[in-house]
């Protein structure tokens, strides 16, 4: 995906995108989509500020995969900063 950059920085929706593809990479990476009765990614980005949440309903230890998904959309947020520096 191409970023688009401002002043040597992410886009919004380019912070917004990346986090959310990154969440929903870990959900769909431990479950089957058959198994996964509702996801809802959430992400808002303003001043700076990134706001991730994450509703899983599926077997397992849904919990901790929602978690492992909200700190893998900060941590691709991270990098996609990091890059434009």
């Amino acid at each position: 995906m191409a970023s688009d950059v401002t002043d040597g920085e992410p886009s919004d929706e380019t912070v917004v995108q990346t986090a959310s593809d990154a969440a929903e990479g870990v959900v769909f990476d431990r479950y089957k989509q058959s198994e996964v009765r509702d996801v809802d990614v959430t992400v808002h980005f303003a001043e700076g500020v990134l706001e991730v949440d994450v509703y899983l309903d599926a077997p397992g230890d849904d919990e901790q995969v929602a978690e492992d998904a909200v700190l893998a959309a900060r941590t691709a947020v991270d990098d996609l900063f990091d890059e434009s520096n």
